[in-house]
């Protein structure tokens, strides 16, 4: 007989291996299974589970704030896929939403991450939001990114709010005149960059200021990044819009208001300024151009502000507000 080399005899071992000796019949328990898969909702670790988690805690927020610690029956339903119009501007920020809902801004929905840190911003958000019977929306934050956009510091939470609805120009200065007033109004020529019309709106509420102008075409209008610079004081101020501002300008005059805009290189300066007293509206230019011929030719007179030859401007928002204190203390010492 022949056989394989380094091996006693040529016999073959059967190709099917027995079972091995101390098993215990684990092999046996293998095949009968670990039961029935448990629902994605309820393993923790999966986005499902996560997700309820996230809810149970939103829920038990919500209870906290209701009426006799139990959720408000008619606040409406949360929608896992939250949708809003196209129309409609995010506001974003702890701060600018709590706000935005204390002065009772017109919102459709408010959006909450997954797992955010409930401090006292949050909780009273969501419970002004529940009064008001504004949707409460759970969005996992990369959506909530996305819908905010990448340069947005939402910090969880984001406040869908309606088209802004502007007031008529001449009814918003009529109404202050018949008020007995003393009307100080800020129109925007070729503004463009919403940040500035926020702090141009805060600053005409800080200092006495009854209403913002801005034209229908080529500036700015009430964005939510306007209105989360504004930090509520959009909620506050009327701000109007005009068909044409040259023709607007002329219709106010036309009511005794004089018009002053500003300029680096205006002929008047702004300390001590003689019209202060005087019903006012106060036109700022864009940083880059200023103001346009045309509206140049409809002032009243053109003021400057005296600054460091260091800086070579201020941007329109900071020009304004220097020019709406120097305004407001005159008035207050006169």
């Amino acid at each position: 007989m022949s056989g394989k080399p380094g091996r006693p005899g040529g016999a073959r071992k059967g190709g099917k291996k027995g079972p091995t000796v101390g098993t215990g019949g684990n092999g046996r328990r293998a095949l009968e299974g670990k039961g029935p898969t448990p629902k994605a909702e309820d393993r923790s670790w999966h986005v499902a589970g996560k997700r309820k988690l996230a809810q149970d805690r939103l829920e038990a927020a919500r209870a906290r704030h209701g009426k006799g610690g139990k959720p408000d029956a008619a606040a409406p339903a949360r929608r896992r896929t939250p949708k809003r119009d196209d129309d409609s501007e995010l506001l974003t920020g702890r701060n600018s939403v709590l706000e935005a809902l204390r002065t009772k801004v017109p919102a459709t929905t408010l959006y909450i991450a997954t797992r955010i840190e409930m401090d006292d911003r949050v909780k009273e958000s969501i419970a002004l939001a529940t009064k008001r019977g504004i949707p409460l929306v759970e969005i996992m934050r990369p959506e909530l990114d996305r819908k905010a956009g990448h340069d947005a510091v939402h910090q969880g939470i984001a406040l869908a709010v309606p088209p802004y609805q502007y007031a008529h120009p001449l009814d918003l200065v009529d109404d202050v005149i018949e008020s007995d007033k003393n009307p100080l109004f800020v129109a925007l020529d070729g503004v463009t960059d919403p940040r500035n019309l926020g702090a141009i709106i805060r600053s005409v509420g800080a200092f006495g200021g009854q209403g913002v102008i801005v034209p229908q075409r080529r500036s700015v209008g009430v964005t939510a990044s306007a209105w989360k610079t504004s930090a509520g004081a959009a909620a506050r101020v009327p701000v109007a819009l005009a068909s044409n501002l040259a023709q607007t300008i002329d219709a106010i005059k036309d009511r005794g208001v004089f018009v002053i805009g500003l300029d680096g290189d205006g002929d008047v300066s702004l300390p001590g300024l003689e019209l202060a007293n005087r019903p006012l509206l106060v036109v700022t230019g864009s940083e880059g151009k200023g103001l346009s011929r045309l509206i140049t030719e409809k002032c009243d007179a053109i003021v400057s502000i005296p600054i460091s030859s260091v800086t070579e401007s201020l941007n329109a928002g900071i020009a304004t507000s220097v020019t709406l204190y120097e305004i407001a203390k005159l008035r207050a010492e006169r």
